[in-house]
């Protein structure tokens, strides 16, 4: 690849972004006594819940490339520090289900929600075309990201 190609520096841009969002979560973390893979754990459930997707350990492992130990430790590790709670599924009372605490929402905003507040006003200087073209952008970017890491 030749960077002095304009379109290098939105790959450039992009790595740094990926960069401070990873050493902010590092640094969420380490203040919370939690793992860097509790973090992603959170937000994958988050993510979840907003998807209206039924999170089971199962599930999360399988977001998290863990085995069902290392799911299970990090499932009663999260529940112990009181950010997320087993239910049972209602219409199967077989399934557990995984929900995050209003602790751990509360936390999180805390702590991002001056990053998320700076996104959002950058972003309300944008038009509807041009933020449709940031959400194409990255979201290509996910799809692409996602399938070099499956294989």
């Amino acid at each position: 690849m030749d960077d002095r190609k304009p379109v290098m520096e939105l790959v450039h841009l992009l790595r740094a972004v990926t960069v401070e969002f990873d050493l902010l979560g590092a640094e969420f973390a380490a203040r919370h006594g939690l793992h860097p893979t509790d973090v992603r754990a959170l937000i994958h459930l988050l993510d979840a819940a907003r998807a209206g997707t039924r999170a089971t350990p199962g599930w999360l492992g399988g977001q998290l490339r863990l085995n069902s130990a290392g799911t299970t430790a990090l499932v009663d590790r999260l529940e112990r520090l009181g950010l997320v709670r087993r239910t049972r599924d209602t219409a199967d009372r077989r399934r557990v289900l995984l929900e995050v605490e209003e602790k751990a929402t509360g936390l999180g905003w805390t702590f991002f929600g001056p990053v998320i507040g700076e996104v959002v006003a950058a972003s309300e200087g944008l038009d509807p075309g041009e933020l449709e073209t940031v959400r194409r952008f990255l979201a290509s970017v996910l799809e692409s990201t996602r399938q070099a890491r499956s294989a």
